[in-house]
């Protein structure tokens, strides 16, 4: 982490010069769409992986909402990148999301598992689904990271 940007941040989630280029960046509203979508897919993924476990039926319809939210996952990691280099002149890691994206590759180490899992055919079905449950918790945490800044931007009257 470089200290010396933070120093000049003090406890500010964006200096002027990173607001306005947010603020300028097509990359802000494509975030601000996927970032919903994405909550969309999971909860209703959430809901077939559960049925699933509780019932044994709807396997496939699991399987494929749990890829699908791979692919969105995967799609807003990237155009989250693009963001960040355009925000923070870096690709990942900048300051100011550091720990999110460390707690990204963790999310995205799960979801790609379960991909690898099914892929494998090694698997039982309640193993992925287990799988799954273990990604969709790390997503959690992950976006529970992203609102806590969100909510801390506009503490500091940034406008989200």
């Amino acid at each position: 982490m470089n200290v010396s940007n933070q120093t000049d941040r003090g406890t500010r989630l964006y200096t002027p010069q990173e607001r306005a280029r947010r603020d300028a960046s097509v990359w802000t509203l494509v975030q601000g769409v996927l970032a919903p979508v994405q909550f969309l897919v999971f909860l209703i993924s959430l809901a077939l992986v559960l049925r699933y476990l509780a019932t044994g039926a709807g396997y496939g319809a699991a399987t494929v909402s749990v890829v699908i939210k791979t692919g969105v996952l995967l799609t807003i990691m990237v155009t989250g990148s693009i963001w960040e280099k355009v925000v923070f002149g870096r690709w990942l890691f900048a300051p100011a999301f550091f720990w999110e994206d460390v707690v990204s590759f963790g999310v995205i180490a799960l979801h790609l598992t379960y991909v690898w899992m099914l892929w494998s055919g090694g698997f039982t079905p309640a193993a992925e689904m287990a799988c799954a449950l273990a990604a969709y918790a790390a997503y959690l945490v992950n976006a529970g990271q992203f609102l806590w800044k969100l909510r801390m931007a506009r503490l500091q009257g940034i406008p989200a």
